[in-house]
């Protein structure tokens, strides 16, 4: 070990470290669940081409379809992360006071994001995306913002929760 980073560490050792966390590990407090919602969108879009797709698979059409299911993976993973970030960098005891259901809302979602995972299901797809929209709901109530919902303008069509300002 060169002198240089025995000194840095005996000083690191000595010193009182302060422990912050945030989504981004810097408590900068700016949390949104937008990207849950595009995530939960994403993966519809993928299941609405998957099923799109001829029942006999050519390798043009293989490749297709394992292009399509890599993405709603990356997408469902997506969705999983951002749950988890609000679940335990945002949501506070008081929270959860106020929404006694958030927990179990979180915890469906999470385990919605394993099914899209697992399957090609329409039906679980669209569960994603309604608890997203919940989780989104609750999320700008708790800054005491109201929300609306509105056409997403996705070709995986339906609605995404946004804040209304002004």
């Amino acid at each position: 070990m060169k002198l240089i980073d025995r000194a840095i560490a005996a000083v690191q050792g000595r010193l009182p470290a302060e422990e912050a966390s945030a989504h981004c590990d810097i408590p900068c407090g700016i949390y949104d669940p937008h990207a849950l919602q595009v995530a939960a969108h994403t993966v519809i879009r993928m299941v609405q081409l998957l099923e799109g797709l001829p029942d006999q698979l050519d390798k043009a059409t293989l490749n297709t379809a394992t292009r399509h299911i890599a993405v709603k993976e990356e997408h469902a993973k997506i969705a999983e992360h951002e749950i988890i970030i609000l679940w335990t960098d945002y949501f506070k005891p008081e929270h959860l006071e106020k929404y006694p259901n958030l927990h179990d809302v979180v915890w469906k979602a999470t385990k919605l994001t394993s099914t899209v995972k697992q399957q090609v299901s329409m039906q679980a797809s669209q569960d994603l995306l309604s608890s997203a929209q919940q989780i989104a709901e609750m999320f700008w109530a708790t800054k005491g913002v109201q929300t609306k919902r509105q056409p997403s303008g996705q070709p995986s069509g339906g609605e995404v929760v946004i804040p209304v300002t002004g």
